[in-house]
């Protein structure tokens, strides 16, 4: 990170100015709803789980961080409560980023199920009323790679759905939802789909031009919600595997197939958009090195839908190795801020229309750097 750009991070951290920015969020000084812009040339900032390298993920601090530090977008995972409440957390099972472990009165709770075909053990949001994951406190879920977030562990509980429009809405920004596991949770009667368009509606969020997106790594909930719904919708792709809801059904379709010119046509009828992982854009060699760019962003802009990639994290654990920076002995080597500036103006140029980013103050001074050349 250069001087220059790790200052703005820290600007933004402190309370500095709202980092200035051009296109969806220019609105958000002054209070507005942003409405980002469905073309190539506007690249957007999507805070992946709020500012989540500098707080616990998923929690108000770290959407509030994010909107400082000049996101479009606050990205909240959804899953359900025992009451059919949605909020937010990376996945239902919650020992990683909550407290829960160490609450006794909940011990009873933990439990073993069967998750997207795979067995999880753990303590399930689907097993606690809204009142009951209140009383609970957010940690950091990856403290090895991020201890300094480990001073906020305790401070913050989980926010619902509700709560996280309402904050986009007092700044000005959008909110960018992924329903988690929607395939289990339609199997267990809690479906997240009907309670997600609810809170939309109940804040007047009906529309492609309203500041909102819809993302999921299934098909059949992205299908269904486009006869449901005008908001915007984006197709998350992976770097392998295959949408759970296809191999519940059986189906032989994967990842793979869902990036060709046929699966992109595909996508385009029911989505705004993919998200791909960053390996779709350049995929990795034996090495672990990134390889040529793929045809992924042009082909899918030859379909009319956008590309919002993930995840742009800054530590060396998280970067291709062209972009770590520091002594590979090192103990603190992992958790080092590498080139992530570097490793994110190469996705700029790949032509990519947004990033889902764990520091959204770097994303936006890379992208608004970008934007001030090609202007002058």
């Amino acid at each position: 990170m250069t001087n220059r750009l790790l200052a703005g991070t820290l600007a933004v951290l402190t309370g500095g100015a709202l980092a200035s920015h051009a296109g969806a969020s220019g609105a958000a000084a002054e209070g507005t709803a942003a409405t980002p812009v469905r073309t190539a040339s506007a690249r957007i900032v999507i805070a992946h789980r709020g500012a989540s390298a500098y707080r616990p993920e998923h929690t108000l601090a770290a959407y509030e961080t994010a909107i400082r530090m000049g996101a479009d977008y606050i990205e909240p995972d959804l899953v359900a409560t025992k009451d059919g409440v949605l909020v937010a957390r990376h996945e239902n099972e919650i020992s990683a980023t909550t407290d829960v472990a160490e609450r006794p009165e909940f011990a009873g709770r933990r439990t073993t199920k069967t998750i997207d075909g795979k067995r999880v053990t753990g303590w399930f949001t689907e097993d606690f009323t809204l009142a009951e994951l209140r009383t609970l406190r957010a940690r950091e879920r990856v403290p090895e790679l991020r201890p300094r977030n480990t001073a906020y562990d305790g401070t913050a509980r989980i926010p619902t759905f509700d709560e996280i429009v309402r904050l986009a809405k007092r700044h000005g920004v959008g909110v960018y939802p992924e329903t988690k596991h929607p395939t289990y949770f339609d199997s267990i009667g809690l479906s997240l789909e009907e309670p997600l368009l609810k809170v939309l509606r109940r804040h007047g969020w009906t529309d492609r031009d309203d500041p909102v997106v819809i993302q999921s790594f299934e098909t059949r909930n992205l299908r269904e919600l486009r006869r449901r719904t005008r908001v915007r919708l984006v197709q998350l792709i992976g770097a392998k595997g295959a949408p759970y809801d296809l191999v519940a059904a059986g189906s032989k379709r994967t990842y793979d197939d869902m990036v060709t010119p046929a699966g992109l046509r595909a996508i385009a009828a029911y989505a705004d958009g993919i998200g791909p992982a960053t390996e779709r854009i350049y995929p990795l060699g034996p090495d672990g090195r990134l390889r040529p760019q793929t045809t992924l962003v042009r082909d899918a802009h030859r379909r009319g839908l956008v590309v919002h990639a993930w995840t742009v994290r800054g530590e060396n654990a998280y970067l291709p190795p062209e972009f770590r920076q520091g002594d590979a002995r090192s103990r603190s080597y992992r958790r080092a801020i590498g080139d992530v500036a570097g490793w994110l103006d190469k996705l700029r140029r790949a032509g990519v229309d947004g990033v889902f980013a764990d520091d959204p103050a770097i994303a936006r001074a890379v992208l608004d750097r970008a934007a001030r050349r090609t202007s002058s």
